[in-house]
């Protein structure tokens, strides 16, 4: 399903999940977490929106989310993720995202130690803006007459400061510390 396909999903009818588990204890825990927040259970992952897949790897055309264990998932959550967070990422995913839990996710680059919000040299405000617009690397270049590699450079130095792992997240942080 396409993130165009699955953003109407939210708020026109109910989520139809189906869990993915060998274990019948964790099934039947997982299905009360679900009803609990509204979601349908789906009888077979053909009928599903969403495939909540626990301790297994599921291959499935509607999208996944994991409990643990599967890095190909649209939404990858630690195994043992509170049914906050498996609301959540069922929901995120749903409208398009990918998700990952802090535990899942890796390190990426490490934020300065200062105090405050980061400085940010003009130049990696304008790439933080052109990323924000969703441009890519190519596109900046071109709109900011410098290279890629000038590009990529200020994006590694963007996300180290503002302790991002991807662009996505260097626009939230960036538009906090900023006040964009």
């Amino acid at each position: 399903m396409s993130a165009a396909a699955a953003a109407p999903l939210l708020g026109v009818r109910p989520i139809r999940v189906a869990i993915m588990t060998a274990d019948p204890t964790r099934r039947a825990a997982l299905a009360a977490t679900l009803a609990g927040h509204g979601y349908v259970l789906a009888a077979s992952v053909d009928d599903a929106d969403i495939v909540l897949a626990a301790g297994q790897r599921a291959v499935a055309e509607a999208p996944v989310v994991a409990l643990g264990g599967n890095p190909d998932a649209a939404g990858q959550l630690a195994e043992d993720a509170s049914a906050a967070q498996i609301d959540a990422a069922i929901r995120a995913v749903a409208a398009g995202l990918r998700v990952r839990g802090a535990d899942v996710a890796s390190p990426g680059f490490r934020p300065m130690n200062d105090e405050g919000a980061p400085l940010l040299t003009p130049r990696e405000l304008d790439v933080l803006i052109a990323i924000g617009q969703g441009l890519s690397n190519k596109e900046i270049a071109r709109k900011l007459g410098i290279s890629p590699h000038t590009v990529k450079f200020h994006l590694e130095s963007l996300f180290r400061k503002l302790g991002a792992t991807n662009r996505a997240e260097a626009v939230a942080k960036g538009g906090q510390a900023v006040h964009l």
